[in-house]
């Protein structure tokens, strides 16, 4: 395997969006951010277009090869340019179980670090996601405690999610 982080390219979303089997899963995935199941590229890149700037906002396709085999999320939390944020983190699901998802948090994460700056990344992750949960900590995040805990309706319940980070020090 030749696994390598690049900037996600419209094209893409064809692919990623192919994993998205249920309504469960795409919820874990992106919360509420869509509005509705399935996901389409259209849909997709249009998030892409309206919420991701190349600045404070960054999208990366994980790639073996030319195989796309991943996508993962870096924003800025507002007032804090030190802090950089994981979001929409998925990788194929037909290659589950082969370290993709760890391969592609620790290469965003160490990408943050050392081309963006970043002293801290942090994440939220659905409490009913064992595995993502699993995943971020076999990267080095840990569970961290806020005053609130942010909360998503999702599929007629809510949905409490983990809060993570990981500090460069660390």
């Amino acid at each position: 395997m030749s696994l390598t982080l690049r900037p996600y390219q419209p094209s893409d979303a064809a692919v990623i969006t192919s994993w998205l089997k249920s309504e469960y899963l795409m919820r874990q995935w992106c919360a509420d951010r869509y509005e509705r199941y399935p996901v389409t590229s259209e849909d997709m890149n249009a998030y892409y277009s309206k919420y991701i700037d190349g600045q404070n906002s960054l999208a990366l396709t994980l790639v073996d090869g030319e195989e796309i085999v991943g996508y993962i999320t870096l924003r800025i939390l507002e007032g804090n340019p030190s802090e950089h944020r994981l979001g929409f983190v998925i990788v194929d699901d037909s290659k589950r179980g082969r370290g993709l998802g760890k391969t592609l948090v620790s290469l965003a994460v160490n990408y943050a670090f050392e081309k963006l700056g970043a002293s801290k990344i942090s994440l939220a992750v659905f409490k009913n996601n064992p595995v993502a949960v699993h995943c971020y900590e076999a990267a080095g995040f840990t569970r961290v405690v806020k005053n609130v805990i942010e909360c998503y309706k999702c599929l007629g319940d809510t949905w409490e999610c983990i809060e993570m980070e990981l500090n460069r020090m660390q």
